[in-house]
């Protein structure tokens, strides 16, 4: 969800020049709409279709070439839930790697791969129209402000219809969410088959609750991950084209997007890692580990395994962002390119 959030942001500063015009071409085939012709009128949304399509595409390409790293990350943030400190010691990157090829063999990377791109395609949908539904109804309700608080409003309003957008869309398709979790950290013992194996499973033996175990942590995480991912990359986009204007704006969204992306994840990847494992609470018949909600999930990790414990994962976190960003990126452009030579 993070990568979502800063994705967006990269290809609105490589593609933000055309916005204008977009609004612009808009209000003409509005205007003219009786004398347009059915086609002309339909392209506005077919070019929302292509953007979806081609940010979806782009999106189940970059998670798949990353799901080793997005596997690493899971397994080391769960990994306290039902170990010693001694065990977790010994645990590193490279440990974990040579255990996955020798008792679970090279597939096991991409467990849970296939429920990922599957959740992919409806959260890109609903976030994508839900974003334009907050951003049109936020611009409503300002529009009789003064135009000087145009800029500053502008702000607010992508900033609050992202974070809604991001709520609602994570809420929708958040039991897919859960059982990518589940299904990636299964080690040796294979207790869910499938995804529709986990769903029936999870419904049958803790209800249909069980389905959203961990949201509240989730929905917490959306706001500050998509206020700093905004907030880092357009101050630095920002002072990048003052001192370096003639710099390829492709450069500057992938080193800007990279960065923000880092500067998110470390922010918020405390609230990521309890959410995960309170996804994990019950699975398979096991006792419960946190009994006293989000704030006592905290501080049973601070306690039993120190403040470090909340960052348990985060290295391999870090090897995932930047590749994720550059696939992402280059993987849509190239998409885009094929269906406009299509029409």
């Amino acid at each position: 969800m993070q990568t979502d959030a800063r994705v967006g942001r990269m290809m609105e500063g490589v593609h933000g020049g055309g916005s204008g015009a977009n609004r612009k071409y808009t209000t003409v085939l509005c205007s003219q709409q009786k004398q347009q012709s059915y086609g002309l009128q339909r392209q506005p949304q077919f070019d929302a279709i292509q953007h979806l399509l081609a940010g979806g595409i782009a999106g189940a390409v970059s998670k798949t070439c990353t799901a080793p790293l997005a596997r690493l990350t899971i397994l080391f943030q769960v990994r306290g839930m039902h170990s010693d400190v001694a065990t977790l010691r010994k645990a590193s990157i490279w440990r974990e790697i040579s255990r996955i090829l020798y008792e679970e063999g090279f597939r096991a990377f991409w467990k849970g791969n296939l429920v990922t791109i599957a959740h992919r395609l409806p959260y890109s949908s609903i976030s994508f129209y839900a974003y334009e539904h907050y951003k049109n109804m936020m611009q409503s309700i300002i529009a009789s402000r003064d135009h000087k608080e145009y800029i500053s409003s502008d702000v607010l309003v992508k900033l609050v219809s992202g974070g809604l957008s991001g709520i609602t869309a994570a809420s929708i398709t958040y039991p897919l969410d859960l059982v990518r979790t589940r299904l990636a950290a299964q080690t040796n013992i294979m207790y869910y088959r499938g995804i529709f194996d986990a769903l029936s499973s999870i419904c049958r033996d803790e209800g249909s609750r069980g389905l959203y175990k961990g949201l509240g942590a989730t929905l917490l995480g959306v706001g500050p991950s998509i206020a700093i991912s905004f907030t880092v990359y357009e101050t630095l986009r920002a002072r990048w084209q003052l001192q370096r204007p003639y710099d390829s704006s492709v450069l500057i969204s992938l080193a800007c997007g990279s960065i923000s992306g880092i500067a998110s994840s470390t922010m918020t990847f405390p609230l990521d890692l309890v959410r995960r494992r309170m996804q994990l609470e019950g699975a398979a018949g096991k006792a419960r580990v946190y009994k006293s909600g989000l704030i006592g999930a905290f501080g049973h990790i601070i306690h039993s395994e120190g403040f470090r414990g909340l960052y348990r994962g985060i290295l391999a976190e870090y090897f995932k962002v930047v590749p994720s960003v550059g696939i992402v990126f280059m993987t849509y452009e190239t998409v885009k390119s094929l269906l406009s030579a299509g029409d």
